[in-house]
Parts: C-alpha cells; structure tokens; sequence
C-alpha cells in the first residue's frame, strides 16, 4: 500500500514538476544575460540553465523539488492553506485569482517532506512566479509551520529563498511574518538542528532581512541578486557609484556571505553531501 501511494505522490510531482518548466513558444529561445538562441528541449535538458553562458531561469516550485528529491518521498504540507486578503486591498484579490491561475499554486510557496539522497528531511521552496515569491501571512505561516515539523521531528531544513520581498497588499502583517520565522528559527536552532538556505535569484526585501540569512549553511546558485534593497535604490541613497556585480551571488561569496556558490546541476549532490556529513552516527535522521 505504501508503494502505491509512493508511486502517486511521485506522478503528481511529476506533472506539476512538467506544468512549472514547460516553456510555451517557439522552438528556440533567448537567454536574457548572452543574448543567444538555444533550443528550448536542451535548456530544459539541462535544468533550465543557457548551455552557452550557464545563465539560471528562475524555476517553479515543484520543478524545483523534482530535481532535489528522491523519486516517490514527495509529500506536500499544507496544500491548501491559500493566500488571503486581510486589509480588503484594491486589486488584491484579482491579482491573486490571476496568480493562481497563472501558476496553479495557491500561495508563493511550497512546503514538503520528503528525502533527498535517502536522508529525511523538510523542504521549503518559493516560487517568484506568485506575485515574486513576495511574503504575505500565509507565506510566513507555512514557512512557520514547516520550521515547526523540522524541529518537532528532528529533521534537517532546507529552504529555497527567491522573493522580491514583504507583499505590500497586506502591510504591517506582511511585515511581521519576518520576526515570526526568524522566532521559530531561533527555537529550531536551540535544538542544534541543520538549517540549510539557499539563495536563488532574486533574493531580496524582508526574505532576505529574515530567514534567507539565517541558515547555519548558506548556498546561492550563480549570478542570483541577494540584497536588502536594489542595487538601483542603493546607489541613489547613497549617491556613489557601486563595485562590478555587487549584490550578485558571487561578490557575495567573496565578501563572506554566502558560503558556496553551486551551479543547478550540482546542487542535489551537495545537500546529499551536506546532510550525511550531519547526521549523527552517520545514520538517517
């Protein structure tokens, strides 16, 4: 029985994982950093990375579990617990219904269990196709309640950050969800379990003020943008000119905030390496 629904959950991953990288179009298309053409059939042979300059299109959140998990331990937390409008602000809930239409996601990110590499652990992505993976309540709360079911279950965490930041609809409790997962980080941590982070483009606003920067490991796949604010904003603030590629993943590598840059093709490798290298006695948490 429990193959069966394995084989289910590993289906359903599958075609949502096939729904997040189709890429609707002509046969060819244009990387947005070289400019060059490619076939799509080899970006997306190829993790949705350019095979000419090995520049990363941001992907959704189930492709992006398809590729970190192992085949069948899928298993999504809280599928349903969807966006809302607490502030009835204008607009707000037709651009919501267009997001979910758009992506077939009900909120900015996804939650799961599953195991990567046969290590069990908790697995949070954002996907920047809703609303740019902005934070709203409902983003903090199951991003919250992930932190929850890793420390309850001693389980290692690995979350996926990509969001320009707090979701301006829902104001002051966009805000808070910034203190509230770096809390349940605090309470995670006090139980001197793994955080993983990884940083994907962009990575931005009160993600990155809060639970993006805290990983006791912090990864970011190559030329993702990771700041506070834009590097735009910055330069107009402070009225100087900013260094060549700052805020981008790889000047942030040499300046000590990130601790590896790793190439999509690599990353699945590297968490497997990450969590044997902690799990106690070298067996299975």
């Amino acid at each position: 029985m429990n193959s069966i629904f394995a084989k289910r959950r590993a289906r359903l991953l599958a075609m949502k994982a096939m729904r997040d990288n189709y890429i609707p179009g002509d046969r060819l298309i244009t990387c947005p950093k070289c400019g060059q053409e490619s076939e799509r059939r080899l970006v997306a042979q190829g993790l949705s990375v350019c095979p000419k300059c090995g520049y990363h299109w941001p992907i959704g959140a189930y492709y992006r579990l398809s590729t970190i998990l192992d085949p069948g331990s899928f298993r999504e937390l809280h599928p349903r617990l969807s966006a809302g409008d607490p502030l009835r602000f204008p607009g707000y809930q037709e651009k919501l219904d267009a997001a979910r239409r758009k992506t077939g996601l009900t909120e900015a990110v996804v939650t799961a269990t599953g195991t990567i590499g046969g290590s069990r652990c908790v697995v949070g992505v954002l996907d920047s196709r809703f609303l740019m993976g902005s934070m709203s309540t409902t983003v903090g709360e199951k991003i919250t309640l992930a932190i929850e079911l890793a420390a309850k279950s001693r389980l290692p965490l690995i979350l996926f950050a990509a969001s320009g930041g707090a979701r301006m609809q829902e104001g002051i409790l966009s805000l808070m969800q910034m203190a509230k997962t770096s809390a349940a980080l605090a309470r995670f941590s006090d139980k001197g379990l793994l955080y993983i982070s990884v940083l994907t483009d962009p990575t931005t606003g009160g993600v990155t003020a809060s639970f993006a920067s805290l990983g006791d490991i912090i990864l970011a796949e190559p030329g993702a943008l990771i700041g506070f604010a834009g590097p735009r904003v910055i330069q107009q603030t402070i009225g100087e000119t900013l260094p060549e590629g700052f805020q981008q993943a790889e000047y942030q590598e040499a300046h000590g905030f990130v601790d590896a840059v790793v190439p999509r093709e690599k990353l699945r490798e590297t968490l497997c390496q990450l969590l044997r290298l902690h799990e106690k006695g070298g067996t299975h948490a």
